[in-house]
């Protein structure tokens, strides 16, 4: 039977404000991320030439903006290279974990309101890097919620596609690192300490392989090292 594989890829580089979690920021890729997203058709393009893999003409992406604008760049630089149309869908199960209620502030700030909150503990100081730990805030979630709601959708788009290919094929899925790395847990790829000591490359595919309806694995790709004082999520 083909196979079907999963190239996920972190955004492209955009200016994030000083700590702020970068979650549902809606700015756009800056030079530094245009460029990385360009560069990435190449990457995937010789990946997939040397395994003997077809590209899928349909990129999923999330619906943020730096996320949707490195796969536009992308679906464009393969439809040049490959003289076929490419096109984006975007998803919101594909976002980054929302920290709700708190979207856009300050860790201070953050910090500052669950203080006065009298129904809230005070924050732990790991929280951003504990998959397990939610805001106590509406609307938000833990890392490991958010990495089985990619987990859902990446199990979703392969059973559709098991099957109905003629040939091994690779799908570009862009999207964020937390949510992927936690997405990556949930589908065996990773244990949980493994997914907070690791972050992703922008825009360097990780390849993953479902075998069947159980098993997942990594075929290709290298995840990052993270720095001890880094606490982003994305």
């Amino acid at each position: 039977m083909p196979r079907v594989i999963m190239a996920l890829l972190r955004h492209g580089a955009y200016d994030q404000p000083p700590d702020v979690p970068s979650a549902h920021l809606p700015y756009p890729l800056n030079e530094e991320g245009r460029e990385q997203a360009r560069n990435a058709v190449s990457l995937v393009l010789d990946t997939a030439a040397g395994e003997h893999w077809e590209i899928d003409t349909t990129l999923d992406s999330s619906r943020l903006l730096r996320a949707a604008e490195t796969a536009t760049l992308m679906a464009h630089g393969f439809a040049a290279r490959q003289d076929r149309p490419f096109r984006v869908v975007e998803y919101d199960e594909l976002a980054e974990r929302s920290v709700g209620s708190a979207a856009n502030l300050t860790t201070d700030r953050i910090d500052a309101i669950l203080r006065i909150d009298p129904r809230c503990a005070p924050l732990p100081s790991n929280w951003q890097r504990d998959g397990f730990y939610r805001l106590p805030l509406q609307g938000a979630e833990s890392l490991i919620q958010a990495g089985e709601r990619v987990a859902r959708h990446l199990e979703a788009r392969a059973s559709q596609m098991a099957g109905r290919q003629a040939n091994d094929v690779v799908k570009v899925v862009v999207g964020h690192g937390g949510s992927f790395r936690y997405a990556a847990v949930r589908l065996g790829i990773l244990r949980a300490d493994d997914a907070a000591r690791l972050s992703m490359h922008h825009c360097a595919p990780i390849y993953l392989e479902r075998r069947d309806a159980f098993t997942w694995v990594q075929v290709a790709g290298a995840w990052k090292e993270r720095m001890p004082a880094t606490a982003r999520s994305d």
